[in-house]
C-alpha cells in the first residue's frame, strides 16, 4: 500500500478538517508529478513506519554483528574507497577463511541492510566479493543480494515512497510513468533494459517501480537478470584490485558501449511491437 499526501483542495470551509484527516490518512495518494512546497513530505505515520522498518533492520543486523566472532587481524571496518578496500583485502580474506559462515553472514545482511535504506558503497562490496570469492561466486553473492536488498526498498517505498519520491524527483516521475504506460505489453523487455544500461540510476527504479505500479514479479525478474552483466563487471574488477584507481574505471566508454549493446538486444520486441501498431 502506497502511503501518501492528499493534494485536493477543498474551498468550503466546512471540509477543512476533513481534508487535514484525509492528509494524514497512510491511504491517501498525491498525485504523481505533484511537488510538496517546502514542506517535509513524510506525515507523521508515513515518519513513524519508516523509522520502525529501520529500527527492525538495524536491530537484526546488529545482532548478527555481536553473533560474529572477534577479529583477530586488525581492526575491520566497511571500506569506502578502493584504497580502503586495497588495504583490508587480506585482513578480510583470513577471517573468510577462518569463518566462512559467519562472514558470509555478516556480509549478506551488511549488503541487503545498504541496499534497502540506498546507503552509499555497495559497490565496494561488489568488488569485495571479486576479491575475496572469485567471480561465479563472488557474482552469485551479488546478484542475490542486490535483488534482495532491491526487493525490500521495493517494499519499503510501497509503504512510505511515493510522497518521498514525489517530493525529490517530480519530473522524473512523471517521465517513468508515462514511459511504463507506453510499455505495459512489453514491460519485462523494458525493465531489464532498465536494469542492465544506467539509463535511470537503480535507486531510483528502486523505488519509483510501486508507485508507478510495476508488479513486483516483473521487478524481481528485471532485476535478478538485468543486474548480471554489470555485477560481473564489477566482481570481475575486485580480482585485480591492484590496477584499479577508483570507481570510475570500472565504466569507460567501452563499458558503457557494451551495457548498452545488451540494453538494447533486450529491448528490440519492445521497438518492433511498436512498429507493428503503427504501421
Amino acid at each position: 500500500m502506497a502511503a501518501s499526501r492528499n493534494s485536493v483542495a477543498d474551498g468550503g470551509g466546512g471540509r477543512d478538517e476533513e481534508n487535514n484527516n484525509a492528509e494524514d490518512s497512510p491511504t491517501s495518494k498525491k498525485p504523481i508529478g505533484a511537488k510538496s512546497e517546502g514542506k517535509f513530505p513524510l506525515t507523521r505515520w508515513e515518519l513513524t513506519a519508516s523509522l520502525a522498518v529501520f529500527f527492525v533492520f538495524s536491530t537484526g543486523l546488529f545482532y548478527v554483528y555481536l553473533t560474529m566472532p572477534d577479529a583477530e587481524y586488525g581492526k575491520l571496518k566497511m571500506p569506502r574507497t578502493v584504497s580502503d578496500l586495497r588495504a583490508l583485502k587480506d585482513d578480510l580474506a583470513r577471517y573468510a577463511n577462518a569463518y566462512p559462515a559467519k562472514f558470509i553472514l555478516g556480509y549478506c545482511s551488511t549488503y541487503i541492510f545498504m541496499q534497502t535504506f540506498m546507503i552509499p558503497g555497495t559497490i565496494f562490496m561488489s568488488l569485495l566479493a571479486g576479491a575475496l570469492f572469485g567471480v561465479l561466486k563472488g557474482l552469485f553473492l551479488v546478484v542475490f543480494n542486490a535483488t534482495a536488498g532491491a526487493s525490500s526498498c521495493y517494499f519499503l517505498s510501497k509503504l512510505i515512497g511515493r510522497p518521498l519520491v514525489n517530493w525529490l524527483w517530480p519530473e522524473k516521475l512523471k517521465y517513468f510513468q508515462a514511459e511504463i504506460a507506453k510499455r505495459r505489453e512489453k514491460l519485462l523487455n523494458y525493465m531489464l533494459f532498465l536494469r542492465i544500461t544506467p539509463s535511470l540510476p537503480n535507486l531510483f527504479i528502486n523505488l519509483a517501480s510501486p508507485i508507478v505500479d510495476i508488479p513486483f514479479h516483473v521487478f524481481f525478474l528485471a532485476t535478478i537478470v538485468g543486474l548480471i552483466p554489470a555485477s560481473y563487471i564489477t566482481v570481475r574488477a575486485g580480482l585485480a584490485l591492484g590496477d584499479l584507481k577508483s570507481v570510475k574505471d570500472l565504466y569507460d566508454f567501452k563499458t558503457l558501449s557494451v551495457l548498452f549493446l545488451i540494453g538494447s538486444v533486450v529491448i528490440i520486441p519492445t521497438l518492433l511491437k511498436r512498429k507493428r501498431v503503427y504501421e
